[in-house]
């Protein structure tokens, strides 16, 4: 039971690091990354034209003197989105919790998120390394100092600074065309979703981010977890709450009709006192999903809307 229980608390801290602040709206402003005007004068027929300058979130400026070929990402988000726009290959270190796709295991890590093995990523003389704000800011400023290329991107923001990342990302990659296909194809899964729900009576949600002696956790209607909820078509129980934090008496009080969660806790949960009462779990509308499609930004949101949208209207997906 112990054991367990380090396990869940763990699984729980790397969530809400993980997590960070990402709201949908009312957050902190989110640059954009270098995906302005700016990108319509670096690409010439789906081609990025080096030198190419971006704005990392922190406002400096990165100039890549050519297409990076060797780069190391500690931001699992970004990891993911290296994959999704063809640049897998160019990975040659990640971080501990880089774990999506699965080929990503081959390729050495470089440590924690927040606190990576500097001399490590120094010695694979990376052209580019990309952080996300979850590192240590002294880290950024060792790297730069001995002139190594750090991009800061803030992963806050709507489901539209994905798209604005994404842009952003292909730019640097040169990876503009697939870039904008991914976008193209996550618009379509979510206005295909939109269309077959929005006639449709949105049931009631708990989606589950952490739980029990820890505290309650779950997606507050500003942020990004709480839009892709809504975009499937479903009523946040949190949705008039702001950022991650809900009460078990709010829980109980609202009792869901449906309740969403991550796969690690998807045994544990429905046997929990409290919350093995609450109706769903009694009458069995409780499903467990890769949370990492919902929290962290990239291609796979407009899949996680598709996903969460036939659990909360089957009868719209027959």
């Amino acid at each position: 039971m112990k054991k367990m229980l380090t396990k869940r608390l763990f699984a729980l801290l790397i969530t809400l690091a993980l997590l960070g602040a990402l709201t949908a709206c009312g957050g902190k402003e989110v640059p954009s990354d270098g995906a302005d005007s700016n990108a319509e004068e670096q690409v010439k027929d789906g081609q990025t034209i080096y030198p190419c300058t971006v704005k990392s979130a922190d406002g400096s400026d990165v100039t890549l003197e050519a297409e990076p070929e060797k780069i190391i990402s500690v931001s699992p988000t970004l990891t993911e989105m290296l994959y999704a726009l063809d640049a897998g290959d160019k990975l040659i270190g990640r971080s501990d919790y880089c774990d999506y796709p699965a080929e990503v295991f081959d390729v050495e890590s470089m440590g924690t998120i927040q606190t990576p093995d500097m001399e490590k990523i120094i010695s694979l003389d990376p052209d580019l390394v990309l952080v996300s704000d979850m590192i240590d800011g002294n880290f950024m400023e060792k790297l730069t100092s001995v002139g190594v290329n750090v991009l800061f991107v803030d992963e806050m923001g709507s489901m539209s600074d994905v798209y604005d990342i994404m842009t952003m990302m292909g730019m640097v990659l040169n990876k503009n065309e697939k870039a904008a296909s991914c976008i193209e194809e996550m618009k379509n899964t979510i206005a295909e979703v939109e269309e077959k729900v929005k006639d449709l009576e949105a049931p009631s949600v708990y989606y589950v981010v952490g739980y029990g002696e820890y505290g309650d956790y779950t997606a507050g209607g500003d942020t990004f977890a709480g839009e892709i909820l809504t975009l499937a078509g479903g009523d946040n129980i949190s949705k008039n709450n702001h950022g991650w934090s809900i009460t078990l008496e709010e829980i109980i009080e609202k009792d869901p009709y449906i309740i969403i969660l991550p796969t690690y806790y998807e045994e544990d949960f429905v046997q929990a006192p409290h919350y093995c009462d609450l109706t769903a779990v009694k009458e069995g509308r409780v499903y467990a999903i890769d949370n990492n499609m919902v929290d962290r930004q990239g291609y796979r949101n407009g899949e996680a809307v598709r996903i969460l949208a036939e659990i909360f209207h089957p009868e719209a997906f027959k």
